[in-house]
């Protein structure tokens, strides 16, 4: 037979002439429209199908002529023996079906598998090598929309591969296993690629790890499927099972229950054991160290036994020999030198591993038994259990730290099923995990007690874990059956310095340093060898579960927190400086690290009236707070602090006078300071700007003599003269004074400060007009907010000023990345900018679900409640419901007057001004839009844009300019009087 073209579509478009030299077809159409016809080869393909794959975003007017100016291209391209025949409603490629590598592909994997299922391994794996290496990429490579077709195609290989990874067992098990664990990793669920991966590790003689592989499937499969292996996993396990083990000697029992979670420590101990003939899991009680170390025990290669020696139940250093004695099954000896004789002759043979669990209430005895035995038995392995090493040479340390999240849902769920069969985890089992530390022991006692109470009513126990999480099993030890009795058991062990420094930590909230646990007078590093202190490397902390018992047990809690409010006190005051200098940023990650403690010190100050104390700490922590934007919880706590009786420092007062004010006026909740009892007054520049901001004076008149040299106070009063300016609508001071700011806050090194300036200049640049050069300094604050850990705020405003510069497209990425990432303000306004593309799309379902999104986020913020219902308003308009859009605006206004924000209140205004024109009172609406066109910074661009368009065509030019003019001239009070009365109306 004549040589023919080749066309190969098994990836990128190759074409082969009957000399086997490469024919190029240049142009994406024509590959697109050969691939197209290579997939059918001998069919008619229709002209439509042929159009779609030429032409996916839709064809040209006249795509028939198109098509056959395409195909004559294609001719021409092609070898002259490259049939292409136009046919009824269609065109067909004139080829043998060898000839396309797909069909020649097909016809041989399928060949291959018949072969494979007439059990004739040996002809079907050669057939399958041959389709398999036909394969040189994606397929259909040229034709991108074609996803069905591809995923198909996927399948098949795959299909292929099995048929001969099972073709070449069990000769080339060995050379098969690592492609098969990577396919496997690619393909977590897919049965028949595990299973075959099992019959190779088999066939090598590694049935432990044919085990492990099925385990590991089996449980995946439970967890994402809640399904059971299939018929070819379970023939796969039964035949693992089946191979030749030698029965191993020991008294080890297997456990019931599966380890969940644990396969990072399962390698790890591993490794040790392999490298040392020592090896300790220490961690705190409940962490599961028994049932760890016994999965290790039962998959271990021991030839000469594993044999454990449960030392729970041991009541003094002598009896501990006597115990392994007892457990290993030999005669009672009548010194301890003949029980370690006993002892060193059973445990003589080689790979023997004896493990001595439970070890940290006799750890003197244990470490003696542990280096006896190992220095008369050279071919022994032990394995031991506690809360702190045995302390001997050559010991190798395993951590056992609590599960992680995953892990802990995941066990909390099975435990769960046991008693509830139809048991479905909900958000709230992630959080019950996280409360009691992730621990397995707390995790299964909680799991037991669905069987007889909710899981919401279990939540709302929690506060009061120790009689929550009672009744274990009753074949437990005694300690293990309750969650107190595990901690108490911890603790009895403990010296009487040791209790008493573990109490005095307990009073840390997340985490502390070794500092902080000096200065509290704690044993640092035998806790943390006990395992009542957990560290990481950098800090230290507490289980809460072991804090709660702590703090239970504490005879002097007022000492303790006293003393740990001195030392966080001094530590920020020294950092108060530094944070708004160029040292801010090691201080920032300082501070941030201790969040926590420094709450728990102004909360322990105000409850016990500390005035001082108090007051000194919010002053110290004012800007730490504004830097993290903790607006709301900052202006609570400097409140309090501020109306405790007593003295403190007058420096210290005023400073924290002036922070309070800041953090109203960024909690947008201005009546909190200004109705104050006892009535705040500002005796500082900064403070006294603020206070008038914040009652509508605007910025007061510089007082001579009163120059600030600080370059950060000089920064801070013209940030808030700039607000100010913004809030009475005279945008070009507002900027000038934002450029002042920048200088300010640049000279002294606050990135927060600098960042924050930045992103008000282009707002107000937004407001002038000026789109290129506002984002611009947006950029530029963008840049500098990331030194400080997030740019969300930087980034959202961008893609909002993108969208008033009208560019859509991109502002939408931008907008959809930061509501799937970020959080708080950036999500929002993210959220109700992508509100507004939606509805100007006419998609108003989108638009709803982005102002669902909105509100989950919005809690008690009057900034994005005021957003939320403004958006809810407009989205109303837009649907018709005149009395829900009156509603949400009359909602939307009360807010944002509260804030005194009256930028907030011209984004209201526009909306009210949307729904009067809805309702034929075009002249009052364009009032309105006058009115808010002194406050708006722009941010409502394409409404406002559209809603003029509109109010022109309505009333005409002149009228339309008139009644604009006429809302331009009302001044603060007569335009909150005016969207007052508007939204009274219905």
């Amino acid at each position: 037979m004549k040589p023919t073209m080749r066309v190969e579509i098994l990836g990128p478009l190759r074409v082969r002439d009957d000399a086997d030299r490469t024919v190029p077809v240049a142009g994406a159409r024509l590959r697109s429209l050969l691939t197209r016809l290579a997939l059918d080869t001998g069919e008619v393909v229709g002209t439509g199908a042929l159009c779609r794959a030429v032409w996916p975003d839709g064809g040209p007017d006249d795509p028939g002529h198109a098509l056959q100016a395409l195909v004559s291209r294609l001719r021409a391209a092609l070898p002259d023996d490259a049939e292409i025949r136009a046919a009824s409603g269609g065109y067909r490629l004139a080829l043998p079906p060898d000839a396309v590598d797909v069909h020649r592909f097909e016809r041989l994997a399928r060949a291959g598998r018949l072969a494979l299922e007439d059990g004739r391994g040996e002809d079907a794996a050669p057939l399958l090598r041959e389709a398999l290496a036909l394969w040189r990429g994606e397929p259909l490579a040229d034709l991108p929309d074609a996803v069905a077709a591809a995923t198909r195609l996927d399948e098949l290989r795959l299909a292929a591969l099995e048929d001969r990874f099972a073709a070449e067992m069990p000769d080339r098990a060995a050379d098969s296993i690592p492609e098969l664990t990577e396919l496997t990793e690619a393909h977590p669920l897919r049965e028949r690629l595990h299973a075959l991966l099992i019959d190779a590790l088999r066939a090598d003689g590694r049935g432990a790890e044919a085990l492990a592989a099925f385990a590991r499937i089996r449980d995946r499969l439970a967890d994402r499927l809640g399904a059971d292996p299939g018929p070819q996993l379970r023939e796969a396990h039964l035949a693992a099972l089946r191979t030749e083990r030698p029965e191993r000697r020991g008294n080890l029992k297997a456990p019931i229950n599966r380890l969940i979670g644990r396969d990072a420590e399962l390698a790890q101990i591993a490794e040790r054991l392999d490298a040392g003939r020592l090896v300790t899991l220490v961690g705190p009680g409940g962490v599961g160290k028994t049932r760890l170390a016994t999965a290790v025990a039962v998959d271990r290669d021991s030839p000469g036994g594993v044999w454990t020696v449960e030392l729970a139940a041991v009541t003094g250093a002598g009896d501990v020999a006597p115990a392994a004695v007892a457990a290993l099954g030999l005669r009672d000896a009548a010194v301890p030198r003949e029980a370690l004789t006993r002892l060193s002759e059973a445990l003589g043979a080689g790979g023997t591993l004896l493990v001595l669990d439970n070890c940290e209430h006799v750890v003197d005895a244990a470490a003696a038994l542990a280096a006896d035995l190992l220095g008369r038995c050279p071919n022994l392995s032990i394995l031991a259990t506690g809360r702190e090493p045995l302390g001997i040479t050559g010991e190798l340390l395993v951590p056992v730290l609590p599960l992680d999240a995953d892990a802990a849902v995941r066990l909390f769920t099975e435990r769960a099923r046991a008693v509830r069969p139809d048991f479905e985890p909900t958000a709230p089992v992630a959080e019950l995990c996280e409360r009691l530390d992730r621990l397995p022991l707390a995790i299964e006692l909680a799991a037991a007690r669905l069987r007889t109470m909710p899981l919401d009513t279990m939540m709302s126990k929690l506060d009061d874990r120790f009689a929550l999480l009672r009744g274990g099993s009753r074949t437990a030890l005694p300690r293990h059956r309750t969650l107190s009795a595990v901690v108490a058991w911890s603790w009895e062990l403990l010296t009487d310095d040791e209790r008493e420094g573990a109490e005095r930590l307990a009073v840390c909230a997340g985490g502390f340093t070794a500092d902080a646990a000096e200065h509290l007078g704690a044993p640092l590093e035998s806790l943390v060898d006990k395992s009542l202190v957990q560290f990481d490397g950098g800090r230290y902390r507490m289980l809460e579960t072991i804090r709660q018992y702590a703090l239970v047990q504490a005879t002097d809690l007022h000492q303790a927190r006293a003393a740990h409010a001195a030392h966080f006190l001094a530590l920020a005051e020294h950092a108060a400086p530094r944070l708004r200098g160029s040292g801010q940023l090691p201080w920032l990650s300082r501070l941030t690290a201790e969040r926590d403690n420094l709450n728990a010190a102004v909360d322990f100050a105000c409850e016990t009236g500390d005035a001082d104390t108090a007051v000194r700490l919010c002053a110290a922590l004012g800007h730490f707070w504004a830097i993290h934007g903790e607006h709301g919880a900052a202006l609570t706590r400097l409140l309090a602090a501020l109306a405790l009786p007593g003295s403190a420092p007058p420096e210290t007062r005023t400073a924290a006078t002036a922070m309070c004010l800041f953090h109203a006026l960024f909690a947008g909740d201005p009546d909190a300071v200004l109705t104050a009892d006892p009535p705040l007054r500002p005796a500082d520049p900064i403070g006294k700007a603020i206070h008038a901001m914040l009652t509508g004076d605007g910025p007061p008149a510089a007082e001579p003599g009163t120059e600030l040299q600080d370059p950060w106070k000089r920064g801070m009063l013209a940030l808030i003269k700039a607000m100010s300016n913004g809030n009475g609508g005279t945008f070009e001071q507002m900027h000038r004074e934002l450029i002042a700011a920048s200088a300010g806050f640049g000279e002294a090194g606050d990135r927060w400060g600098l960042a924050s300036a930045l992103t008000y200049a282009a707002l107000a640049t937004v407001a002038l007009g000026d789109f290129t050069t506002a984002l611009k300094e947006i950029d530029e604050a963008a840049a500098v907010a990331a030194e400080l850990g997030s740019n969300d705020y930087q980034r959202v405003w961008r893609a909002v000023i993108r969208v008033s510069a009208g560019e859509i497209d991109r502002a939408r990425d931008e907008l959809t990345g930061i509501v799937e990432a970020a959080a708080g303000l950036p999500a929002a306004i993210a959220g109700v900018t992508l509100a507004e593309l939606a509805r100007h799309d006419g998609d108003h379902r989108a638009a709803g679900r982005y102002l669902d999104g909105v509100a989950e986020r919005a809690a008690d913020d009057a900034m994005l409640q005021t957003m939320l219902w403004d958006g809810r308003g407009r989205l109303a308009v837009e649907t018709g419901e005149a009395r829900e859009a009156a509603a949400a605006f009359a909602r939307a206004f009360d807010l944002a007057r509260r804030t005194g924000d009256m930028g907030l209140v011209a984004t209201v205004a526009v909306g009210v001004a949307m729904l009067l024109l809805r309702r034929g009172e075009p002249v009052t609406a364009a009032e309105l839009l006058g009115a808010a066109s002194l406050w708006d910074l722009g941010m409502s661009g394409l409404d406002t844009r559209r809603l003029a368009e509109r109010l022109r065509a309505e009333l005409g030019e002149s009228d339309f300019t008139a009644a604009l003019q006429r809302g331009e001239r009302l001044g603060r009070a007569e335009t909150l009087a005016l969207v007052e009365a508007q939204t009274r109306r219905w």
